[in-house]
């Protein structure tokens, strides 16, 4: 299994609007960034994924499931961009903000923090770890 962190303004796409989807989940689409294309495509159906409130909140606040394997995204009218399915899985006990996951020395070369534009980025499994302790699982 691989990890991923997938990011959304809260105003546009919320954590309580993924949940409401239920298991069918979500299609992931509108990212226009074609290292982040690259990250969906490398997504397998079972992956987890952080789910990134971005611009407001800055904060990490629930687990995601990949349902569908990449595939065009509809809202792509040039037909270069993919998206996937995703659904939720769980919240966090407690949100893991940008603020505190930058004081920790382990997570200093995540995506993230390295990347901060990229929209949906790697997790290494440690990385993972930490941040789920962080977050109360």
């Amino acid at each position: 299994m691989a990890y991923w962190l997938v990011k959304s303004e809260p105003n546009a796409w919320s954590w309580d609007q993924q949940v409401a989807k239920g298991a069918t989940g979500e299609a992931w689409t509108g990212v226009r960034n074609h290292t982040a294309k690259l990250n969906m495509m490398k997504m397998k159906k079972g992956d987890r994924a952080f789910f990134y409130h971005s611009n407001e909140g800055k904060e990490i606040v629930g687990i995601v499931e990949i349902v569908k394997e990449h595939y065009p995204d509809p809202s792509d009218k040039t037909g270069k961009f993919v998206c996937v399915d995703i659904s939720a899985d769980r919240p966090l006990k407690k949100p893991v903000p940008l603020a505190v996951i930058k004081t920790q020395r382990a997570l200093a070369n995540m995506d993230l923090v390295k990347l901060s534009r990229l929209s949906v980025g790697s997790v290494k499994p440690d990385e993972w770890k930490l941040i789920c302790k962080l977050g109360g699982l």
